[in-house]
């Protein structure tokens, strides 16, 4: 089973909690234990597991992304965006969650978060379960 999610973002960068919606995606499942793999079709937008407790972690690595990959830069690519793919390719297209007992087993301070870098756009990402 695959699932697609429709997401807005509201900013040119931004991480988005899906932590509830993938975790309703395994209840609805039903599979006890087995994996959930989260993937975001996008090359300027990616997904991460980070603390989702504190929003300040979330400015904070936006913040250093910028220092790091600045918007404006030396870039060659013609659309502008060369700094989103740069972020978007640290963060990845993809992670994996292991499913136990029906649940995310997630740390006590994580969350999964879509991660936009060439925002506001409309977005999606896909969810599927495995079963073990």
């Amino acid at each position: 089973m695959c699932r697609r999610f429709q997401i807005q973002t509201s900013k040119p960068q931004q991480f988005i909690d899906i932590t509830n919606k993938v975790a309703e995606e395994v209840k609805s499942s039903n599979v006890r234990d087995g994996l959930a793999v989260i993937y975001v079709p996008h090359t300027t937008a990616g997904v991460t597991i980070n603390e989702n407790a504190d929003p300040d972690v979330v400015r904070d690595l936006i913040s250093a992304l910028d220092k790091t990959y600045p918007i404006k830069a030396d870039y060659l690519h013609a659309e502008g965006n060369s700094h989103a793919h740069i972020k978007a390719s640290l963060m990845g297209s993809s992670c994996t969650v292991i499913i136990q007992d029906g649940k995310l087993l997630l740390g006590n301070w994580q969350g999964i978060y879509f991660c936009e870098f060439d925002g506001p756009r409309n977005r999606e990402f896909l969810v599927k379960i495995l079963e073990d």
